[in-house]
């Protein structure tokens, strides 16, 4: 089969390797649709920890094909979404209801095959079934959907209140979707990019900021009349967009770090002011126990308004470079479909 694997030291390449074999308690699936991650490109650049030689791929949808002889949760023909995380469920964390902080966890497409081939084996417990009507690409998205829902739990905002989210790729527009079903308002974006301030817009942004205009610290402070934002959440990863969002903060304020900033990065803060506002500043980390929501919520979230390229997995250099120069809203690899013209193809 043909399968998109990451070698270290920045070679990725389209191999030939065995069909996967299963055991009783595991699912065949031939994968349909592949989110292609910030994460890929991370790992591809020696930035994000990995163990190569592996698949790359954690955004998983696809079919069963085949199903071990003890499995009765999910069957062939079924469209699932996959949990991609395994833990030991031996340690501290495992037995105290953190899972996700398991320092021995292992994921698809960083640790192990991922989806970036034709078929994949997987135990039953990570195999999600989808909603009837969801298409293969949003049922790829459950896993970014999932870290969201995570996210906002760990803010715990109230209806009714505004919220500031700097960055707006795909996992900003999903934020601002949940947060409208959620209540929150006003949402608003700061975003430095055009293309993606219209993606929040799309989404149900209230508002849309470059934070490069002249007049942007007059509007975002106009937004509350100056008492500032009690929500605030980083879904861009930079350290300049902690120091910004604890300036825009409400006294009593909750900030959400859910962008993943480098493991070098350092931001420069003045401790007084949190302790002034009596800040809350909080890190989220992956799915724990979401993804089942996350599913669940796939059809209420308006994903189709995403501008989408897809491509085959002979493809997968162009996908990576369209995923890096943000050339659509979100980016798939399709490992059954035949090759496509290099460009892939948009779907709006």
């Amino acid at each position: 089969m043909k399968s998109v694997r990451y070698h270290g030291d920045g070679v990725v390449s389209l191999d030939e390797t065995p069909v996967p074999q299963i055991g009783p308690r595991d699912v065949l699936v031939a994968p349909t649709a592949i989110g292609v991650c910030g994460t890929d490109t991370h790992i591809i650049d020696g930035e994000f920890m990995s163990n190569p030689p592996m698949a790359l791929g954690h955004e998983i949808a696809g079919r069963i094909v085949e199903i071990g002889r003890d499995v009765v949760a999910v069957g062939v023909g079924d469209l699932i979404t996959v949990e991609p995380h395994l833990y030991c469920g031996t340690c501290f964390n495992c037995q105290t209801g953190s899972i996700h902080m398991c320092p021995t966890r292992r994921a698809q497409g960083v640790h192990l095959d991922g989806g970036m081939q034709e078929y994949l084996a997987i135990p039953d417990t990570l195999a999600y079934r989808v909603p009837d009507g969801v298409t293969d690409w949003e049922a790829a998205l459950t896993e970014p959907v999932a870290c969201c829902v995570h996210g906002l739990d760990r803010l715990n905002a109230k209806s009714g209140m505004p919220l500031a989210v700097f960055g707006a790729g795909p996992i900003g527009a999903i934020l601002v979707a949940l947060a409208k079903l959620q209540g929150l308002g006003p949402v608003v974006v700061v975003e430095p990019r055009e293309s993606r301030r219209e993606l929040a817009l799309r989404f149900g942004a209230d508002l849309a900021l470059d934070p490069g205009a002249d007049d942007f610290d007059e509007r975002m402070r106009a937004v509350t009349a100056g008492v500032g934002f009690p929500y605030l959440i980083d879904a861009a990863g930079h350290p300049a967009v902690l120091e910004s969002a604890i300036g825009f903060a409400s006294r009593g304020a909750n900030i959400l770090l859910l962008g993943v900033a480098p493991p070098h990065a350092v931001a420069s803060v003045r401790p007084n002011e949190i302790y002034a506002k009596e800040l809350t500043l909080l890190g989220t980390a992956l799915n724990p126990y979401t993804h089942r929501r996350a599913a669940n919520l796939l059809p209420r979230l308006g994903l189709e308004r995403l501008h989408r390229g897809e491509y085959a997995l002979d493809d997968f250099e162009a996908a990576l470079v369209a995923q890096r120069e943000g050339s659509f809203d979100k980016v798939f690899l399709c490992p059954q479909q035949d090759a496509r013209p290099a460009n892939g193809e948009e779907t709006r």
